[in-house]
């Protein structure tokens, strides 16, 4: 097959940059970069226009978006196909069907070309290839000229793309980093971290990789103070201590740096102000002082959705065992690691024991060992210490585990009824691989104690609002608001008092909460998200047969993702009804959607339920939810069922009603019409304001009597 020669070279990484054919090209003004980027990340797919007008100029766009549309393309036509006769078919930037589609190959992108070489890194991390992964992490960070994605570019689109590959690039550095330390390379390294960490101040993670970086190249005393600026930052802007990790490598660093020191308990500091959950705080204080004064075992399990609290309520409730002689052993899994083979091993043993462990099998059996032998190395150590004094194990976010690590935890699990052994696990109901489901269906038979962690009641999420709120005259209608969009969700008040803090409104959540919800729908399937979004956009008002309707596909096809919206704790059943646990993922995913698309969508939304045969309510509520403007099948549905409308649903009817006779477009036989009913619905309502004595108000001069 002949190679099919690259033709562009489209550079999105900085500022935007085309060459075609080795020369370069001028994409002209900012706003006709932003629609070409907005092609150039949407290539293969037809994007619609609506779209465009919305990812160029946000929410509330000029009359004039769809006519500069129309010449930014024509514009870009010309440039990207220079050698095009006016008269031939464009090949390049094709148009159908009220979209545009531009046709270029993925390699000839950077974007793609650096998420490709992630993707890779990744399957090379899966199989235990560090080498490989590194050199794929360095191709896809090799793609970064050291500027700001789609710099100087304007629109909602470019700025959440800014946002989305800077934290792509930021996660690829540290991961490039962490395997620079592993092959004795740190010195390398550490120019590029320390600018980044300087523009990232409470990312800790970033900084974790950095102290570790500035040790290993003997500048101890950098990392303390690198340390001592995170801490500091994150106790001024949130009211926050950096997470275990930090601590940890800080606890090791001071001790390195001025011994002799009393060891840090590998216990994470208690959450500020952490309310509730008296009943499961006592249930782990319990399971601590069983181990530690009769040197009785056994094996608990939260499990609660993303957010929820299980890793405040281990600290909480685990924080006694610093005053006993148990040995103590906490891993936290990682998203990142998700499949790496033994990645949470070193989390939950010392990591200098578990690499004295690992080593010799290694050496034994090549890149990966037989998973009984890893088990049975890990089982004769879990054995002889606790031969010495008791032992407690922790594996905070087990979802991530890999599934040897997995079958480790399963076969430790078997010796807490005879050793002086205790395994406390928290997870997420998703994601769940094989191993994990199995998990969850043996370990509760064998004795293990399943604990599901529901939300926070209001009460307690009223306390936490006032305990992490820094005004005293915050009003109280302000905080039910918070705690009704909360859903009982502790992650998301806190984020929601902060973005109070900043006096924002409830309905503009700040975007760490906005990439947070994003992150915790992630583990679901594309199709789960998709009908997330038609539930976010039909609101409370509609039934499960809606669903149906704007998705286009059957219901008993819709049930498994349902379902698993329903297991991750995302939906609740009300009824005939679904609805969000938590309002403010509603608005979240919701709000994410540009009002010019919103109105679109809610058009659409309203068409396809009034054709499913769906209430007349609930198609006026799709109409008023954009509101719609009226074009030519809004004014045939309403002519139609403006009589039965009216009866059934008053309200509405007033509602959409007024909002038809003030529109423009709406034809003048119709206008009589729908102005005529309106009158009478008024009427009947009590709500018919006069301009005069006898004389009823003309149509345009409708008001509801206050």
């Amino acid at each position: 097959m002949t190679a099919v020669p690259i033709n562009f070279d489209i550079r999105l990484l900085d500022t935007p940059h085309v060459t075609l054919t080795g020369r370069e090209v001028a994409l002209g003004p900012a706003r006709r970069q932003a629609v070409f980027a907005a092609l150039v990340l949407n290539s293969g797919r037809a994007v619609p226009r609506a779209e465009l007008i919305a990812a160029v100029w946000g929410e509330d766009p000029p009359s004039s978006a769809m006519g500069n549309l129309y010449t930014y393309v024509s514009a870009l036509r010309s440039v990207l196909e220079p050698g095009r006769d006016r008269w031939s078919s464009n090949t390049v930037l094709t148009s159908r069907g009220g979209a545009y589609r531009l046709h270029v190959q993925p390699e000839e992108v950077d974007v793609h070309r650096f998420e490709r070489a992630r993707e890779r890194s990744r399957s090379f991390r899966a199989s235990g290839d560090a080498r490989g992964e590194l050199a794929a992490l360095e191709a896809a960070l090799a793609e970064w000229q050291g500027g700001e994605p789609l710099a100087g570019v304007p629109g909602p689109h470019a700025e959440d793309q800014r946002v989305r590959l800077g934290e792509l690039y930021l996660a690829s550095a540290e991961r490039h980093a962490e395997l620079m330390l592993g092959f004795g390379r740190a010195a390398e390294v550490v120019d590029r971290l320390l600018p980044l960490a300087a523009r990232h101040p409470t990312r800790e993670s970033l900084h974790a990789v950095t102290m570790l970086a500035l040790a290993a190249g003997d500048r101890v005393d950098e990392a303390i103070a690198l340390y001592t600026d995170l801490r500091d930052r994150l106790a001024t802007e949130s009211g926050t201590e950096p997470g275990a990790a930090v601590i940890r490598i800080h606890a090791q660093l001071a001790g390195d740096a001025a011994r002799p020191s009393r060891p840090r308990s590998p216990v994470p500091p208690r959450h500020p102000g952490f309310r509730g959950r008296i009943a499961t705080v006592s249930r782990l204080r319990q399971a601590v002082a069983a181990l530690a004064d009769g040197g009785r075992g056994g094996s608990l399990w939260i499990s609660g959705e993303a957010g929820i609290g299980k890793s405040a309520l281990l600290a909480e409730g685990l924080r006694d065992v610093v005053t006993t002689e148990v040995q103590v052993g906490w891993g936290v899994g990682d998203e990142p690691d998700q499949g790496a083979p033994l990645s949470l091993l070193p989390e939950f043993l010392p990591r200098e024991t578990a690499n004295d462990l690992l080593a010799p099998l290694y050496a034994a059996h090549g890149m990966m060992p037989p998973t009984m032998a890893v088990i049975d190395a890990v089982k004769a150590f879990v054995v002889v210490r606790c031969a010495e004094s008791p032992v407690l194990l922790v594996l905070d976010d087990m979802q991530w585990a890999d599934d040897t690590s997995l079958l480790v935890w399963h076969a430790l699990h078997e010796l807490t009824d005879r050793l002086p052994l205790l395994l406390v696990s928290a997870s997420r109901p998703l994601p769940t691989g094989h191993e994990m489901r199995l998990l969850r269906r043996l370990l509760p038979r064998n004795g293990t104690t399943l604990i599901d962690l529901g939300p926070l009641d209001d009460p307690t999420a009223t306390e936490l609002v006032r305990c992490w709120t820094l005004r005293a005259d915050i009003e109280p209608g302000a905080v039910r608001s918070m705690v009704a969009a909360a859903g009982g969700n502790p992650f998301y008040l806190r984020h929601l008092v902060i973005t109070e803090r900043q006096r924002l409104s409830a309905n503009t959540p700040t975007p760490e909460l906005i990439e947070a919800v994003h992150r915790h729908l992630r583990p679901l399937t594309d199709d789960t998200r998709q009908l997330l979004h038609a539930v976010a956009f039909l609101g409370n008002n509609h039934r499960i047969a809606d669903l149906a309707a704007v998705t286009g596909k059957p219901l008993p096809a819709l049930v498994p993702f349902v379902e698993q919206a329903m297991i991750a704790g995302v939906l609740v059943e009300d009824g005939d009804r679904v609805r969000f646990r938590h309002p403010v993922v509603r608005q979240v995913l919701r709000g994410a959607i540009p009002t010019a698309l919103r109105v679109t969508m809610h058009r659409q939304f309203a068409q396809r339920i009034a054709e499913a045969g769906g209430d007349l309510h609930r198609v006026a509520g799709q109409l008023l939810a954009g509101p719609v403007p009226i074009d030519a099948w809004v004014e045939q549905w309403l002519t139609a069922n403006v009589e039965q409308l009216s009866v059934t649903v008053p309200a509405s009817a007033i509602a959409v009603l007024r909002h038809a006779v003030s529109s423009p477009s709406l034809s003048p036989p119709s206008r009589e019409l729908l102005a005529a009913r309106l009158r009478r619905s008024l009427l009947r309502a009590g709500l018919l304001d006069v301009a005069g004595p006898g004389r009823p108000a003309a149509p345009d001069e409708y008001s509801i009597v206050r």
